[in-house]
């Protein structure tokens, strides 16, 4: 064997660990993608406006500029609505029904991201009567599956691959979401934390500017102040935050009790008769209405402007804690029609109401304490955001961009936390799992995916019990070793870090060819074995079992310093302990 011939095993091994600089590059799809997302961000920024005004435009035609308790318009508004959009759904739009959230996962876990033009439509026209004439729904939710059916059409029109067709609902869902919430970081974020699950860089840049593109278009029309104002928060006593830490009790327990509400009535409701649901969001309109006609109609629709009033402190505490109660039965019987809107307003509203009431009886019976209203209400709405819709991360965030107000991170931090964990202890499944297993779905859980003990190699390490030879060692010497130790396979370390595995079968077929003083370098017809790292996922080990039978784990710092070894065996032993 020549040493030109020996060498080119070698020279191949190294090519190897040079990157291919094509495979890095990004492929035509990736580039389309960055280019499509601010497409898909423009085209959904401007849907999310128009369906915004359009709830704007029916809530003026239905309930008035300033409808108040007595008006006749609160109970039959939302009534009349509720079966006008149960007539829609049945005979024209039958996907329109939901949040928005389920159904947008389903089409990226199950249909390939395909989501009709049908539907879209649907969703835009139903809920923005429901909404509009006063149930107690949000926009949000609606939005986010409004901006997937965009993406997922263009992306159905241009022939793309089956994996792009999945990756373009959710950029689309942060561009419907960002414009709604006027919150690019917060839609971002909850698409990635509840929705995929998982980003890569192509993905992350394409959510990224699709959420930006939508914003932009949004503040052309709306502005960019935030949605809620209040003054900068001075934390001077520590008391304070005991008292932020009790709202994250108090919203951890209310959330439980939303979900406990909505788990029970919503199957219930949906296994009435034919024309029982039918008829299920006019009556679930008629009582949202009442509550409306009997003193409280700040629980119809979503209910913004109404928060603004709670965090400027233009509500006693025990009205405060009355609306988060009515609002929550509301909202409650609203969604468990199946009438079309989201939680999310909702949400943020009952939290908004809780923190107020935190906020004002301190306030009463505790003037020492400097927080203001405003804040605990702000505070509220991340509390019950993070205990109820299980997005803690979102939920921080989401408090920041509506307010702008950064100073009250700490706050928000410590009550999201409690209130989240207290939620998790209580309710083990997160609200919008419990809605996929009433629908007979099965749907990844992202918050299960989240806890979920991952396995590394350092999990099934063992001490290095194969021979290690030096390359320059002779393949005599070796070859004496691996019969003194009949081993299968051994280990030959090279300078500079570099380590292979070869099974003894092939060093004594190579060993014919060459004489016994030939270094055991110029025999290797292999490539370069896999770096690893115990700290590695260990599935990620598993492809490499075809080629090598054992595989040398080293340390990080030295590459040199082998920390052990692994075999197909010893990870499929420690996944059955598992």
């Amino acid at each position: 064997m020549s040493t030109e011939t020996a060498e080119k095993p070698r020279a191949t091994a190294a090519a190897a660990a040079v990157p291919d600089l094509n495979k890095i590059a990004p492929t035509r799809e990736e580039r389309l993608f960055l280019v499509l997302s601010i497409f898909i961000g423009v085209i959904s920024g401007l849907l999310v406006v128009s369906f915004r005004i359009a709830i704007e435009w029916i809530r003026l035609l239905t309930l008035g500029p300033a409808p108040h308790a007595g008006q006749y318009r609160l109970l039959l508004a939302p009534a009349g609505a509720g079966l006008i959009v149960a007539v829609l759904m049945w005979w024209l739009f039958p996907g329109a029904s939901g949040s928005g959230v389920n159904q947008t996962k389903a089409a990226l876990y199950i249909y390939n991201g395909f989501i009709s033009f049908r539907t879209v439509i649907g969703k835009f026209i139903t809920s923005a009567i429901a909404i509009g004439a006063g149930h107690s729904l949000g926009p949000e939710d609606p939005s986010l599956q409004i901006g997937a059916g965009v993406a997922s059409m263009i992306a159905r029109k241009l022939h793309l691959s089956r994996e792009s067709l999945r990756l373009f609902a959710p950029i689309g869902a942060a561009a419907g979401l960002a414009a709604a919430f006027n919150a690019p970081v917060s839609a971002i974020l909850f698409v990635i934390e509840e929705v995929i699950g998982r980003w890569s860089a192509a993905v992350l840049g394409s959510v990224v500017l699709s959420a930006i593109s939508s914003v932009v278009v949004a503040r052309w029309f709306w502005g960019s102040e935030p949605l809620f104002r209040i003054p900068p928060v001075t934390l001077r006593d520590p008391r304070e935050l005991t008292a932020y830490a009790v709202l994250g009790v108090c919203g951890g327990l209310l959330a439980l009790v939303f979900s406990k509400s909505l788990g029970y009535l919503r199957p219930r409701l949906r296994t009435q008769s034919h024309w029982n649901r039918f008829f299920q969001p006019s009556v679930a309109g008629l009582i949202v209405g009442a509550i409306g006609y009997f003193g409280f109609p700040q629980v119809m629709g979503p209910g913004y402007a109404v928060m603004d009033q709670a965090m400027h402190g233009q509500f006693a505490w025990k009205i405060l804690v009355a609306l988060a109660v009515l609002k929550l039965l509301a909202t409650t019987l609203s969604f468990s029609s199946g009438t079309p809107g989201g939680m999310f307003a909702p949400t943020l509203f009952i939290g908004a109401m809780l923190g107020a009431a935190v906020g004002t009886f301190e306030k009463h019976y505790f003037p020492l304490l400097t927080g203001t209203v405003g804040s605990y209400a702000l505070a509220g709405m991340g509390v019950l955001f993070a205990a109820f819709l299980r997005a803690p991360l979102t939920s921080v965030f989401m408090v920041l961009e509506v307010s702008g107000n950064y100073s009250i991170v700490v706050p928000v931090i410590l009550a999201n936390t409690v209130a989240y964990l207290l939620a998790r202890s209580l309710q083990p499944v997160a609200i919008f799992e419990v809605f996929t297993q009433q629908d007979g779905l099965e749907l990844p859980s992202m918050e299960e995916q989240r806890e979920e003990r991952v396995l590394h190699i350092e999990d099934a390490l063992r001490p290095p019990d194969v021979p290690v030879v030096s390359g320059v060692d002779s393949i005599g010497a070796a070859s004496d070793l691996i019969a003194k130790t009949n081993s299968p396979a051994f280990l030959i370390r090279l300078p500079g870090g570099s380590w292979y595995a070869m099974r003894q079968d092939e060093l004594t077929s190579t060993a014919a060819t060459l004489t016994g003083d030939t270094p055991i370098e110029r025999a290797l017809n292999s490539d370069r074995t896999p770096l690893l790292f115990p700290d590695l996922p260990l599935d990620s080990t598993l492809s490499y079992f075809a080629r090598w039978p054992v595989l040398p784990v080293l340390n990080r710092a030295n590459k040199n310093n082998l920390e052990g070894v692994i075999t197909l065996e010893d990870v499929l032993h420690r996944y059955q302990e598992f």
